[in-house]
């Protein structure tokens, strides 16, 4: 559905609102970035959103990435891969150099990732993404062994530039379940400082203001843009 810019202006100025009010209440020096989730919108939206100062977009998969970076090349935009990302298609998401890789899920796919930058003479800038709630239906690191797996990428994979975390909250509707999973990955975010990490990317459309109060400084909003 396309959008009409009044429209999308109302829903930004909510989201922003929405951040500003949760990120005061952390301190007024924590600095948020607001990450587009474009999955589900057209490309028009994405258009009318950098005309309203709106610049990074993530997408799930390396195929639409591709699609709409080309689609949208005119524009200065910042673009994240969120999603998981199949070992097949790290040579075409190199291709696409990416602001930020999001999705590091593993200590297979940061070798596999880290030998074909290396083909390529290509680095990229990604964050490990933490399972901090344990869930078998999501991907990611388990939160006991984070910190070790982060070490040994940094030691190990000299062409992935690890800037810190990324978690998806609990899928419950359990707010303290929500909350604790954000605060398992922040507390290993900031034992991570010491390694030069600088990016806690946490909380999505139904809980971004949770997660800044939980810490986050980098949220992935989409449905509350495109309502």
């Amino acid at each position: 559905m396309i959008l009409d810019k009044e429209h999308l202006r109302a829903n930004l100025d909510e989201v922003i609102w929405n951040i500003e009010q949760a990120r005061i209440s952390v301190s007024e020096h924590h600095i948020v970035k607001l990450v587009t989730v474009a999955k589900y919108t057209e490309l028009e939206n994405i258009s009318t959103l950098y005309e309203l100062g709106q610049r990074a977009f993530g997408e799930n998969q390396v195929q639409q990435l591709k699609e709409r970076m080309e689609a949208l090349e005119a524009l200065p935009l910042e673009w994240h891969m969120i999603g998981t990302l199949q070992k097949n298609k790290i040579n075409n998401l190199i291709d696409l150099r990416p602001t930020l890789m999001q999705s590091l899920d593993s200590i297979e796919l940061a070798e596999e990732l880290n030998k074909k930058l290396l083909a390529k003479e290509a680095k990229m800038h990604c964050l490990l993404q933490i399972n901090a709630a344990k869930e078998a239906t999501k991907s990611g690191v388990s939160p006991e062994e984070a910190v070790d797996i982060y070490q040994t990428i940094k030691e190990t994979c000299p062409q992935i530039n690890l800037k810190g975390v990324m978690t998806i909250g609990a899928h419950t509707e359990d707010a303290k379940l929500i909350q604790q999973s954000f605060e398992t990955t922040y507390r290993i975010y900031e034992n991570l400082k010491k390694e030069g990490a600088s990016v806690c990317s946490m909380g999505m459309s139904s809980d971004y203001e949770l997660a800044i109060k939980c810490g986050s400084n980098l949220v992935r909003v989409g449905s509350a843009l495109f309502k």
